[in-house]
């Protein structure tokens, strides 16, 4: 993990714009687009899945997902830019915009009415219960069209192939194969199983073992729940559709799969990352021996503490980061956190997200600004930065345009005991305060 306090800001120069990477933005067609992608066998399957999309879209709104004044409002002011979800060239003026260099692509472009879901349903809410062959089929048709779509800037797009993990292994892994050879660069896994095996069975081994020989991050995204359960209650919904995703990092941790494999990167999308210091607190805690954890075996399946694995191959793409999980970087990992602007869906920071980005990094150290804002997610991700620093000079915002102090010296001292405190688990210091409001 790089330390971005090795380097000093004034040597890089307090001028220098950003290289902003959003580590979570949204693309996908209309849906009845999809038709030419997708294998002439599922054709009739793929008209009765349209001819349900009304019937969705009225379950959506009784439930509340829906906001019916929100919704026309947000198509009728938005309109041109959120073309951008599928024209490429829109697309471009958008992210140039939002002083945006390059992007990871996630499925769903439209989070209002879902008309740009993938084919079946298996964008975000890909789940474990999936038909395996309508699912396969739909995620294969999802891929080819993304393929053809960051093909024309592959310097800017990080394209995220849908990969129905709980089917056949062996069709798995030869899409893992099929999608990095059409360019795509990462894996999105349901982030519920449901009926299937769950993420610890040694059955999916060969799958991580593939995603890691192609240097292809694995991530889950927030979206799927088991929404039947919630009735009319959106708020029990709103509750837990991050936990969901955050779910497999312990999976996988605990039987030891970062052990087994230790090329495999993971990482949990648009979930925030206000739930991850206690979480790693109480799980080194129990590694670590922890009174309360002392009757418990030993974790066999680890040789290191949960925090050692998360430095090395965990990372959360915290869209809309938020202050209070600023003021939680040294628990979590600067590192560990890259920043997403989410376009363009609505929750997101597009189209404000200079304004957004100087509201809430503008006491933030410079250097640590540059790693969560996009270097550290051009290492995951593998974009070349030296390609992208151009294009940065020319759209990207500069630490003044963010409000920071060029003094920087002073801001690093204002931060000095959060960070000296660090993980206090681990360094013995009083745990620190916020400093900041939420």
């Amino acid at each position: 993990m790089t330390d971005p306090h090795d380097t000093e800001e004034p040597r890089q120069g307090f001028a220098e714009p950003y290289v902003i990477v959003s580590s979570d933005c949204h693309a996908g067609l209309p849906t009845e687009e999809y038709r030419p992608y997708l294998d002439a066998r599922f054709h009739r399957d793929f008209d009765e899945f349209l001819g349900g999309r009304e019937r969705r879209r009225e379950e959506m709104t009784r439930l509340g997902i829906r906001n019916e004044a929100f919704a026309d409002r947000w198509f009728s002011d938005n309109e041109e830019g959120l073309r951008g979800g599928w024209d490429p060239a829109r697309r471009l003026k958008e992210l140039d915009g939002d002083g945006v260099a390059a992007e990871v692509v996630f499925p769903d472009a439209d989070a209002v009415d879902s008309r740009t879901a993938a084919p079946f349903g298996v964008g975000l809410g890909l789940s474990g219960d999936q038909d395996p062959e309508l699912g396969m089929a739909g995620a294969q048709a999802h891929n080819r069209w993304l393929a053809d779509f960051v093909s024309g800037n592959p310097e800017r797009h990080c394209g995220v192939a849908l990969l129905p993990v709980t089917g056949e292994v062996d069709r798995v892994v030869a899409e893992i194969h099929r999608a990095k050879e059409s360019g795509l660069g990462a894996l999105m896994i349901p982030s519920m199983w449901v009926d299937k095996a769950p993420y610890h069975d040694r059955r999916y081994d060969p799958v991580w073992a593939a995603a890691a020989a192609c240097a292809m991050p694995v991530l889950t995204h927030s979206g799927a729940a088991p929404r039947d359960e919630y009735g009319d209650h959106l708020g029990i919904y709103v509750s837990e559709v991050t936990w969901w995703p955050a779910r497999p990092l312990w999976f996988l941790l605990w039987s030891g799969v970062f052990e087994r494999h230790p090329g495999l990167r993971f990482g949990v999308a648009e979930s925030g990352c206000w739930w991850l210091p206690n979480l790693l607190w109480f799980m080194d805690r129990l590694y670590l021996g922890a009174h309360g954890g002392k009757k418990l075996s030993p974790f066999a399946e680890l040789k290191r503490p949960p925090h050692e694995y998360l430095d090395r191959q965990i990372f959360v793409c915290a869209t809309n980061t938020k202050r209070r999980e600023l003021a939680q970087r040294y628990e979590i990992g600067v590192d560990n956190i890259l920043w997403g602007s989410d376009f363009p869906h609505p929750e997101g920071t597009w189209p404000d997200t200079r304004g957004w980005l100087a509201r809430t990094f503008h006491d933030i150290p410079v250097a640590e600004t540059r790693r969560m804002l996009g270097l550290a997610a051009a290492e995951v991700f593998g974009f070349d930065t030296t390609k992208l620093a151009p294009l940065a000079r020319r759209i990207g915002p500069t630490p003044a345009d963010l409000g920071q102090d060029p003094d920087q010296r002073a801001v690093e001292a204002s931060w000095a005991r959060s960070r000296e405190a660090g993980r206090h688990w681990l360094t013995g210091h009083d745990f620190p305060t916020l400093g900041v409001t939420p």
